[in-house]
Order: C-alpha cells, then sequence, then structure tokens
C-alpha cells in the first residue's frame, strides 16, 4: 500500500520534572533542530533562551491543536510531561496528523516513576486521570485489595479523593501522594484516606502530583467488584429495574466491546447502561425513558454509581430515536407491546451488533416469537426463585419469568 505522508515534520517530546538535562541524546537533537516550539509553560521554560517561536498551550487546547497541521513544512517541537501517549497529547495530535510525520521521543510517565517509587508492577495498578473528569468518575474502581494510580487536577485533589474514599468505605486505604516527580523538589507523602481527608494542607503536596492508592474496604458490601451485578439497594428505583440475577445474564448477552455505544431503550432505573459503563471506561451508553421521575431517579443513580458520562434522553420511543448516534448493541427492557419498537431498533443496529430484549408480559413475548421467526436469533426463558420464610420454615418464591431473545446483525 501506497504511503503518501510527508517526512517527519513534527517531533513530540516528552520531558520530566527534570527538564532537558534528563532527556536522551536523540530528543535533544530534534530539540536543537526545531524552528519553533508549543508546549505548557512549564515545559517551555527548559529551554534556551535562542529567539526561536514558542508557543504556549491556550485553554482550550483545541484553539491551537486545529492549526497545528498548517505549520507542516517547518520542523516544529512539541513538548509534553513524560509519555505523550500516555493520558498525554498524542493521541489528540494523531486524530489530526498521520503518526508517519511524526518523531516520538517518550520520557517515563509520572505513572512509571511513582511505581517504580513503590515497586508495584504496572500490569497490577489501574491507571487514571482526572484531568477534565469528574471526581465521582472513580467510583467504579473502588475495589477491595486493587491498586489504583491518578493522575490528578491539583493540589487540592488528593484530598479530594482521600474524601470520597472516607465516604464510600475506604477510609483505611492507603494513598501515597508523589509531587514534582524526578525532579529535585520530589516529595512522597504517605497516609490513610481518613488521615488525608482531614489533614491541613501540607506544603509537601504541590500542583503537580499523583496519587497510588492501595484500596480496602470497610465493611461488607461496601466493596465494588469486577463484574456486573450491583445489588438492587444501590439503585434508587420505584420497582422498575432488571433484577440483579436477570442484569448479570443481560450484560452477558449485551457483549460489550471496547468503545461500543449502547441504547439502552426502557432504562428506567438504568441499572443496565450504568452497569454496561462501569465495566469499560471506553463504552458509551444512550438510556432513553419516557417517564420524568424515573429519568430523575436513573440521572441520581448514575451520579452515585460513578457514571456522569451516561446520556440520559426523556422521550418516547420510537420517535425519540431517531436523532440518536447509531448503536453497536441495544437492549429494550420496557415498553415492548409490539414488534413496532424492536422493528425500528433493528435497521439502526452496525453491522456486527447485538440486539437484546426483555418481555415480561405475553404481548411482549409473542412480539419476541415474531421477530424471532422473521430473523432469527435466540430466545431463552429465565426465572429466578429466592428464599423466602413462612413462620420457621423456608420455601423458594419464584420471580417473574422473562423471555429474553437475542441476536447478532450480520
Amino acid at each position: 500500500m501506497e504511503n503518501n505522508s510527508e517526512a517527519p515534520w513534527l517531533s513530540l517530546v516528552g520531558i520530566g520534572d527534570d527538564g532537558i538535562e534528563g532527556i536522551g541524546k536523540s530528543a535533544r537533537e530534534a530539540i536543537s533542530q526545531a524552528e519553533m516550539f508549543i508546549g505548557g509553560e512549564r515545559h517551555l521554560a527548559f529551554l534556551p533562551e535562542d529567539g526561536r517561536p514558542r508557543v504556549p498551550w491556550p485553554s482550550p487546547l483545541s484553539d491551537l491543536i486545529d492549526q497545528i497541521p498548517g505549520y507542516r513544512g517547518k520542523k516544529l517541537c512539541v513538548l509534553t510531561t513524560g509519555d505523550p501517549f500516555f493520558f498525554g497529547i498524542g493521541a489528540i495530535l494523531a486524530e489530526k496528523i498521520p503518526i508517519e510525520e511524526m518523531k516520538v521521543y517518550p520520557a517515563p510517565s509520572s505513572f512509571n516513576l511513582a511505581l517504580s517509587r513503590l515497586g508495584w508492577s504496572l500490569p497490577g495498578v489501574r491507571a487514571i486521570s482526572l484531568h477534565g473528569r469528574p471526581l465521582r468518575s472513580l467510583l467504579p474502581h473502588l475495589v477491595d485489595k486493587a491498586r489504583l494510580a491518578i493522575l490528578t487536577a491539583n493540589r487540592n485533589s488528593p484530598g479530594e479523593i482521600a474524601g470520597l474514599l472516607e465516604a464510600e468505605g475506604f477510609g483505611g486505604s492507603i494513598l501515597h501522594v508523589f509531587s514534582h516527580l524526578g525532579g529535585k523538589g520530589e516529595t512522597h507523602v504517605t497516609l490513610t484516606a481518613r488521615e488525608l481527608a482531614s489533614a491541613q494542607p501540607d506544603d509537601r503536596i504541590q500542583d503537580l502530583n499523583i496519587v497510588a492508592v492501595e484500596l480496602a474496604a470497610e465493611g461488607h458490601g461496601l466493596s465494588g467488584h469486577l463484574l456486573p451485578g450491583l445489588e438492587e439497594g444501590r439503585f434508587r428505583h420505584d420497582g422498575q429495574i432488571t433484577k440483579r440475577e436477570i442484569r448479570i445474564l443481560t450484560l452477558a448477552a449485551l457483549m460489550p466491546k471496547p468503545g461500543d455505544l449502547l441504547w439502552d431503550v426502557g432504562a428506567g432505573s438504568g441499572s443496565v447502561s450504568i452497569e454496561w459503563l462501569r465495566a469499560d471506561p471506553s463504552l458509551e451508553a444512550i438510556a432513553v425513558e419516557k417517564s420524568k421521575a424515573r429519568l430523575e431517579n436513573l440521572r441520581a443513580n448514575a451520579e452515585a454509581l460513578g457514571t456522569p458520562r451516561l446520556r440520559a434522553v426523556q422521550g418516547e420511543a420510537p420517535g425519540c430515536l431517531t436523532e440518536l448516534s447509531d448503536p453497536d448493541t441495544v437492549f429494550i427492557g420496557g415498553g415492548l407491546r409490539d414488534e413496532s419498537l424492536i422493528e425500528s431498533c433493528w435497521p439502526r443496529l452496525k453491522p456486527g451488533g447485538r440486539l437484546v430484549a426483555n418481555a415480561v408480559t405475553l404481548e411482549g413475548e409473542a412480539a419476541l416469537q415474531r421477530f424471532f421467526g422473521a430473523h432469527g436469533g435466540d430466545l431463552v426463558r429465565l426465572q429466578v426463585s429466592r428464599l423466602h420464610t413462612t413462620g420457621r420454615l423456608h420455601g423458594w418464591r419464584p420471580g417473574t419469568p422473562i423471555t429474553q431473545f437475542r441476536i447478532a446483525k450480520p
């Protein structure tokens, strides 16, 4: 395949807190040959004053990002922190400029440096960035015994993280706060979440910091878990909720893949789309619900359970679906009375996508049987029995049977 890309003209150089002295020979050569520079004020301050143009990043970054392809033909050097492709500017630039037109010189990331100080293995740690992300997006990662490495926004972030952990029953977790890693002013503060949440401001914690956490849950039921299956009591709902065991089987049938967009149609409390989003940060979901009261519950659940990126749409399907982006997966959990809803979702589903529908009424089941007869797929009858007591005796109480339809689009 012919490559029409130009020769590399953009150098992407990662710098640590030790400045130019800490980078390799090839990266220093890229800096010496550059005709102009773009970077943060801290990075640009490492350069010698030699008259070459230097442009600091504006806010928002997009104001300058869109202009960078226009510098093609100049030897441009973009300075960034550590590894440009580990929560850095590299991925954003690669969307605008072919990678063949870049030369990338990564330095150790702050994650690498922090874990090397602790002797932790990177594959055993969940790396998270809170830059531009809400604090409560940490909630899906709160699992007893897990280790997190969190890139923070500023010097207030460690205390805010500690406060969230304390409030969620993880007050005994150990937090390691590193500031100015790799530089002359490097510091390392170790406290429990409870201690840090109540501590006075500490000059050792600076704006440039990263937090490594050893999570420890205090009390049964407070910890999250790696697989879906949140207890129903964790959701605010009016009874319109996919029960825990059925939800687990439904999410397995939906088979989430990286970057997939889910339509949760007739979302009720949002339990399916919320657990979908908690499974992986690359996943997206749109929850559609006609009831205003249920939509308020759904939004409250998304915030409380760490998925504020859930998009909630009030409206009655299928009419309200026309403006939505085409989905990779569809779940129909409510409002299935005839084939009109499933017939409206099917053509919008991307090739290779999955559709799952749960019916609890005879009318809904009949609609699924007719669609099954026309398109194929799988029909499964699901029912869960729960233990109940009668006096001193125990017995099983069967729940409502669920007819589940599953199909993958060719």
